[in-house]
């Protein structure tokens, strides 16, 4: 195990989190808000000591394999959650530790869970900071640093890093180096998010809140600033332009660069975007179907439900409307679709379309195999073979998925909470979504939970986040064992 080049990009990511901190804390110095302004000095200060610490260690002999890879991200996350979450505690506004790693943590993976009862006491500087890590962990903390730091030259590190911390069973170069891809990937994300605040502004939506609920939106993160949320806005243009913006995040950027590059017919025979399209879109017409006798318009109950279907599948988590009065069907729907949640290569959360996708594709060819025991029946996708390796790694991935639930299902059942509330705040925030159904629903937090829940609660949202196997892996003796 290669600790020095582990300690080194640890120092670079902390580095970065006390650099983006600055913009916080000239926030709280326009506002003159003489806590947040102590608290972010004292934090930034102690992010540029450790980091500056850190990178100036000698790299030693080791090269940089799969495992520091993983291990780099699962402890740099870790590390980025608590530090970020230190300007909540030493301000005053979240007194509990816990609680504020756990508002970190919720604001890095994009989950958009919170402990809060009141969003709207937080001074503006922590809520610019808030909705601001949404932003950063989106696209990911370590995809800026590839963009912006030389961290190495041809010897596959940058690789093992992305890898880890990129969501989807595959990682796609853009680009025939890693760093110009991960350039690309952050030059889409930041034109998408100006547009996004042009287009709030021009319809009436104060600058500050623009920028928040769209660095919310692009990191479909779904933190409000608002204890109404997005509800607090009933401009339908507002809420549409959000809701659109939503799903745009929720496709893989890949597809946005094959539009760039001419291939625009390559793009739309994406096999992905497809089912995820589809199944938005069937699911807004079923719900709005089943909500439209409570509120009489059509027009107004496919608004709504193509919101709210778009901010869960997109694992983005805000909310027009108090969706825990919906019937059964529309709740239970919702639920369900957290699961697979948006695109690989997106900033969105949830298992993703494409091994929902591969699944079937693979039980399809099971099946023909049953019938035909000779036959060769390729899983194929997007005129593709798919490797087996991948659709083992699907396999893996689902199992883990499905054993972690019933692990962390058991541990928050010792809070005697609504099985609705616990398996909803279970789904919400292991697929990185936030509100839940019940007592976690729109209206509700995630501050009637124990210490012993926030904490596996939290733990949940950096596995969903890291698609499990980095943090998994931390916990493996063999992954810090000396190589031979």
């Amino acid at each position: 195990m290669n600790i020095r080049a582990i300690s080194i990009y640890i120092g670079y990511l902390l580095l970065v989190e006390g650099a983006f901190m600055f913009a916080a804390l000239g926030v709280a110095a326009i506002y003159q808000e003489r806590a947040s302004l102590v608290a972010f000095l004292m934090t930034i200060g102690v992010l540029l000591f450790i980091g500056l610490l850190l990178t100036r260690l000698r790299r030693g002999p080791g090269r940089v394999y799969a495992r520091e890879g993983f291990v780099t991200v699962a402890l740099g996350w870790v590390l980025i959650s608590f530090f970020g979450g230190l300007p909540f505690y030493i301000s005053g506004y979240i007194p509990n530790l816990l609680d504020a790693w756990f508002e970190s943590v919720s604001g890095f993976t994009t989950t958009g869970a919170s402990i809060l009862k009141d969003v709207e006491a937080l001074s503006q500087s922590m809520l610019y900071w808030r909705s601001f890590t949404h932003w950063l962990g989106g696209m990911g903390v370590l995809v800026f640093m590839l963009a912006v730091v030389p961290l190495s030259k041809g010897s596959g590190e940058t690789f093992h890093l992305l890898r880890a911390e990129s969501p989807g069973p595959s990682v796609d170069k853009l680009a025939p180096t890693l760093r110009n891809s991960a350039q690309i990937l952050y030059a889409i994300y930041i034109v998408l998010t100006i547009i996004q605040v042009l287009l709030l502004v021009l319809g009436g939506m104060p600058f500050f809140d623009s920028l928040l609920n769209t660095f919310a939106t692009a990191g479909t993160g779904g933190f409000a600033i608002k204890n109404a949320s997005i509800a607090a806005y009933p401009s339908p243009y507002l809420q549409l332009v959000i809701a659109v913006f939503m799903a745009l995040f929720g496709v893989n950027f890949t597809v946005y660069h094959l539009i760039l590059a001419g291939q625009g017919r390559a793009a739309l025979k994406n096999g992905e975007v497809r089912l995820y399209i589809g199944i938005m879109l069937f699911s807004t017409l079923l719900i709005a179907l089943n909500i439209l006798p409570q509120y009489g318009s059509f027009s107004k109950a496919a608004l709504l439900s193509f919101f709210q279907v778009s901010s869960i599948m997109t694992t983005t988590g805000f909310a027009t409307a108090d969706f825990n009065l919906w019937p059964q069907f529309s709740r239970y729907l919702l639920v369900v679709l957290m699961i697979f949640g948006a695109c690989a290569g997106s900033t969105g959360g949830g298992a993703k379309q494409v091994r929902l996708l591969i699944l079937l594709k693979s039980l399809k060819a099971r099946m023909q195999m049953m019938l035909r025991p000779r036959a060769v029946n390729p899983v194929r996708m997007d005129g593709k073979q798919v490797k087996e390796d991948m659709i083992s790694g699907v396999y893996a991935f689902m199992a883990a998925y499905a054993m972690i639930c019933i692990v962390s299902f058991l541990l928050l059942s010792f809070d005697n909470k609504s099985m609705e509330t616990t398996l909803s705040a279970l789904a919400a925030c292991f697929n990185n979504i936030g509100p839940g159904l019940d007592l976690v629903g729109p209206a509700g937090n995630y501050s009637v939970f124990s210490p012993l829940s926030k904490f596996v609660l939290s733990i949940d949202m950096l596995l969903g986040r890291l698609e499990i196997f980095p943090l998994l892996l931390l916990f493996s003796p063999s992954v810090w064992r000396r190589r031979a």
